[in-house]
């Protein structure tokens, strides 16, 4: 829900404006709630090193559309360094941004053997 009480928004903006806050903070919440689970699967899920990552994005033009296929694994030999460390999903999200950057759709990164998103 909200940090703001209904009763301070009814005595500070009217019932109507409290109203239509609250029922919209209530419908967004399904899907808050449906993207904080997706980022905990994500999150909780563990990938052997060297695991292959692939995505895909689309752009419609016309009658046709054209598809970016991106694929990565990424294995280090050693420990890294402390702060030095790269993760699968920061090169993911990474790649997805420069995507949306050139006008793509954003990617989303799944990971093999287990077919979990990664971003």
């Amino acid at each position: 829900m909200s940090s703001i009480s209904r009763r301070s928004l009814i005595g500070y903006s009217g019932t109507t404006a409290a109203g239509a806050v609250l029922g919209s903070a209530a419908s967004a919440q399904p899907a808050q709630a449906a993207e904080a689970q997706a980022e905990a699967e994500a999150a909780s899920a563990v990938f052997p090193p060297d695991t292959l990552f692939s995505g895909m994005s689309r752009i419609s033009h016309t009658d046709t559309g054209t598809e970016l296929y991106v694929k990565f694994s990424v294995e280090v030999a050693e420990t890294p360094p402390a702060g030095a460390g790269i993760t699968p999903q920061e090169i993911a999200e990474l790649l997805s941004d420069f995507a949306v950057s050139r006008g793509w759709p954003p990617i989303t990164f799944y990971g093999r053997p287990a077919p979990t998103a990664l971003n």
